[in-house]
């Protein structure tokens, strides 16, 4: 079967590469000279299985106007007249709750865990190399209360069997030596041993080439202006350089998905929330993490990845912009100095920002359409990285008429009753 995937993304290169060991004829479409030129680029460097939660949960309303008065705040809103926005805002507040946050997080572990399992095999079959470290991830509490709060996540924890480690301040140095020259900046921490780091940017140009060899073209510089639909099937999608044909299309551009899929009456609940980075050259790598450290009060993860330390955080609403704000960056160089003051030279970080694709449940859009041979996986919001080798995985038994090896339920489209007009 002739497949088409929109999008050289992590998601899209990884479904490509595993629709490819399928056996299928594979095609990628991107308007960027190569793969992972947007958000895959700079992220934060996390596949945290651990860590999957969506943003919407309980007492998340009042947080949320706490971190807008932060100096160095976590969430940033841009005013703006955009329906868009409020309409995925009024559908987040409807997933403040906590049974909603239940569901939505059990979804998302599911996928969470299984890309996880995916990505342990796919090292095995290709020694694949990205920067990668398998030391987990330390969630850091600078407060009691913030301790004092993991119950309710430790409990789905234990229900999906996901390891974890509630550690005190002592715990938290042994796991990350560098932290001990701060001890006073927290008070403990919640270890994610399962979790794992790397380079996304580095691992989706690997898996790429890894994918060319297995015959997947990739069609770089190539600018989507719109599917076109004939009945209840896909028959093009038209490019600046043709119109591309396939049996099978899978769109996997992120952020930019919703766009090309309304025009065939398919209303997908993605929007745009910014996030930013500096990648931040290591000058003692005794000062520096071991791993990943995510700091709780800021939402800002401190990433060890080889000779770099890449800081990454902050969830802004301002539509499509990818201005670079500094206030930005000094929230992201605040915590990094904080720390680990030794760890890294910050006048000579890399600052970037990136669109994450999140949906108001937090829950991706995997699987298929009602329309034939149209299939989705966008929505990933900030799991992308950690998501992306289930997601490959999923999305080439959906494809290839196979039952996946997880649930489906709750992962597609249809769980939205508007999708579809």
């Amino acid at each position: 079967m002739k497949v088409l995937v929109l999008g050289s993304g992590v998601i899209g290169v990884s479904s490509a590469y595993q629709l490819a060991m399928a056996g299928h004829e594979v095609t990628v479409v991107d308007r960027q000279p190569a793969a992972a030129l947007e958000t895959s680029y700079g992220n934060a460097g996390e596949v945290s299985p651990g860590y999957s939660a969506p943003w919407a949960g309980p007492g998340v309303p009042i947080k949320a106007i706490k971190w807008l008065l932060m100096h160095h705040r976590p969430l940033v809103i841009r005013p703006q007249l955009d329906m868009n926005l409020i309409r995925w805002g009024a559908a987040m507040l409807r997933n403040c709750t906590a049974e909603r946050y239940e569901l939505n997080k059990g979804r998302m572990v599911r996928l969470a865990e299984y890309s996880r399992d995916c990505l342990k095999e796919l090292r095995a079959q290709t020694g694949i190399q990205y920067d990668q470290r398998m030391q987990g991830t330390l969630q850091l509490f600078r407060t009691q209360a913030q301790l004092d709060g993991t119950a309710a996540d430790i409990a789905i924890l234990k229900r999906y069997g996901v390891g974890f480690e509630l550690l005190n301040m002592d715990g938290c140095i042994r796991h990350e030596p560098a932290l001990a020259t701060t001890r006073e900046k927290f008070v403990g921490g919640l270890l994610l041993p399962g979790d794992e780091t790397g380079d996304c940017f580095k691992f989706t140009q690997n898996l790429a080439a890894l994918a060319v060899q297995k015959g997947v073209q990739f069609r770089y510089g190539t600018v989507i202006k719109r599917i076109t639909k004939a009945g209840q099937q896909i028959d093009g999608v038209v490019t600046e350089s043709g119109t591309l044909k396939a049996d099978a299309y899978l769109v996997a551009l992120g952020s930019h998905s919703p766009m090309l899929l309304k025009p065939l009456g398919l209303t997908v609940p993605v929007y745009p929330v910014k996030g930013y980075s500096i990648t931040v050259p290591i000058t003692d790598a005794a000062g520096a993490p071991e791993s990943t450290v995510m700091d709780e009060t800021h939402k800002v993860a401190v990433t060890r990845l080889g000779d770099r330390i890449r800081v990454g955080g902050t969830a802004e609403l301002a539509g499509y912009t990818l201005k670079l704000h500094e206030a930005r960056r000094q929230t992201l160089e605040h915590v990094v100095t904080d720390l680990f003051p030794r760890g890294g030279d910050v006048k000579r970080a890399e600052f970037w920002c990136g669109l994450r694709p999140m949906t108001p449940d937090g829950t991706p859009v995997v699987g298929a359409t009602r329309i034939g041979n149209l299939f989705l996986a966008t929505g990933h919001g900030t799991l992308g990285w950690t998501m992306a080798a289930g997601t490959g995985r999923v999305m080439a038994d959906v494809i290839s008429g196979r039952k996946p090896d997880i649930d489906m339920a709750g992962l597609t489209i249809d769980r939205y009753p508007n999708a579809y007009r």
